[in-house]
């Protein structure tokens, strides 16, 4: 009688994941090393099959979303595909009868997006459930009014949708809920999450408040008023202003601040300015 010889398949399949596993930390291996020499990630977008939002939800996103109009075709396309796996990715809840159509997701993704758009990872894990209001709110936390806040102990965001949308209808007077209460997200993930972009965010953040300590830089600042008081009431929303700036008036924040902006652009791997 014949002995049936032992299939080789589970052997292959074992072959198979390890030389994976020695690809993956070797390209992780040689990015880090990429980005000690040029502070960015090796690339930033790759998508198989690129999700696209439907006509008339871009063309609202034309109208309503300077950012996304100014991109090319091809980073139109990364930026359709980004706002729909992220608002996929998170709860959006209405309050105060406030009801949370498709486009209310898209513009609150949209922003998210943008801040995140050069960047690998935008899914921003420590966010899982956006609540929206019709307009100011009470604070659970505090019990004061808010326009938006962020509880990163219960991965919240709270925005006041009258002003979230305010903020896109002035886009040069550097006062944005949206940016403002996302960039905040951002601070918070940069701590949590491990990725490249995390990384270079949290590096350069270091850095930003290094320069924010110095009594030069920081008399400099507060004499010329270019940026809002607000933004000097700690390290969180000082750079939560400096971002609105950088997005709003990037060439003027250039001008006036070039080490402040390169930080900045550094954090976002995006150059506001040259777009």
């Amino acid at each position: 009688m014949e002995t049936e010889e032992p299939s080789l398949l589970p052997y292959i399949f074992l072959a198979a994941a390890l030389i994976a596993i020695i690809i993956y930390f070797g390209i992780r291996a040689l990015e880090s090393i990429f980005v000690i020499f040029f502070n960015k990630p090796v690339y930033t977008h790759f998508y198989f099959f690129p999700k696209r939002l439907p006509k008339d939800e871009e063309e609202k996103l034309l109208k309503n979303f300077p950012f996304y109009s100014k991109l090319s075709k091809r980073h139109r396309l990364y930026f359709q595909h980004r706002v729909i796996k992220f608002r996929e990715d998170k709860n959006f809840e209405g309050r105060d009868g406030f009801e949370v159509t498709t486009e209310v997701k898209n513009m609150i993704s949209a922003t998210a997006v943008m801040l995140t758009f050069g960047m690998r990872n935008f899914y921003l894990g420590i966010l899982q459930k956006i609540i929206l209001y019709p307009q100011e709110f009470s604070s659970n936390t505090t019990g004061k009014i808010h326009k938006g806040e962020f509880n990163p102990l219960m991965h919240v965001l709270v925005l006041s949708w009258k002003d979230f949308k305010e903020g896109f209808e002035n886009g040069k007077d550097n006062l944005n809920l949206g940016i403002h209460e996302f960039t905040h997200v951002l601070q918070v993930n940069s701590r949590t999450n491990r990725s490249t972009g995390a990384n270079i965010f949290l590096d350069a953040n270091k850095k930003l408040e290094g320069l924010l300590k110095d009594e030069e830089i920081r008399k400099k600042l507060l004499d010329s008023r270019f940026f809002r008081d607000y933004a000097f009431t700690n390290q969180y929303e000082f750079l939560a202003v400096l971002v609105e700036n950088f997005i709003e008036s990037p060439q003027e924040f250039k001008e006036n601040f070039p080490r402040f902006y390169r930080k900045i652009r550094e954090m976002l791997n995006f150059n506001f300015a040259g777009y």
